[in-house]
């Protein structure tokens, strides 16, 4: 991304770590001092530390945004769709795609994106907003994916897939070809999605089934 502001990430914990070394990764020349141009913001209700890995850490309450770029380094997608919903309404988002990344021309990735490490996305796919793909998650031709969508490390999605808003697919998930999926649901670990899902909950397994809810 361009430094046109300070990069705002929110978030300090393990992923916004992360996202910080993947920023820096991307940049071409003079590291260091365009690492000064980054700071980490957490909730006041965090706030502890002045500074981590050497970047200076500020609370929600001092944020200004015309001095930053945000983007939103929580990997709960409900959790961060309200972070987002709280920022003020002059927040403007950044995009941090890291450079090894594979991501086709004819792909559209919507703002506030974070785009790590092996990941691909090939043609004609549209990326919603405050979107996470982590690390070596692949998504193939004709798929759309919605706002808010976070993939853990090595998820695959196949061609013409549809899937909705705030949804999140766990480590070595994937799903057929033309799968749809709808809004908040939970994708776990490993789980062979093969059928479409239309009800929100936690689907696992091979092929991947709701968890009943425990009374």
């Amino acid at each position: 991304m361009e430094v046109a502001k300070k990069l705002c990430i929110f978030g300090a914990g393990g992923f916004g770590r992360e996202v910080f070394n993947c920023f820096l990764e991307g940049l071409t020349d003079k590291r260091g001092e365009l690492a000064k141009q980054v700071v980490f913001m957490v909730s006041d209700a965090h706030y502890a530390e002045k500074e981590i890995m050497g970047i200076q850490v500020i609370p929600l309450s001092l944020f200004e945004p015309k001095l930053y770029e945000v983007v939103i380094a929580i990997s709960d997608p409900i959790l961060r769709k309200k972070i987002v919903e709280n920022l003020p309404i002059a927040t403007t988002f950044g995009r941090i795609i890291h450079p090894s990344a594979c991501i086709s021309k004819w792909a559209n990735i919507g703002e506030g994106s974070i785009i790590t490490a092996g990941c691909i996305v090939t043609v004609n796919v549209k990326i919603g907003k405050h979107a996470h793909l982590n690390l070596q998650t692949s998504v193939g031709h004709d798929s759309v994916i919605g706002d808010y969508f976070t993939s853990a490390p090595g998820a695959r999605i196949n061609g013409h897939s549809n899937i909705g808003h705030s949804v999140y697919i766990g480590s070595n998930a994937a799903l057929k070809e033309g799968i749809n999926v709808c809004n908040e649901a939970l994708i776990g670990m490993g789980a062979i999605v093969v059928k479409d899902i239309t009800e929100k909950g936690v689907y696992v397994g091979n092929p991947a089934l709701k968890l009943a809810r425990k009374s």
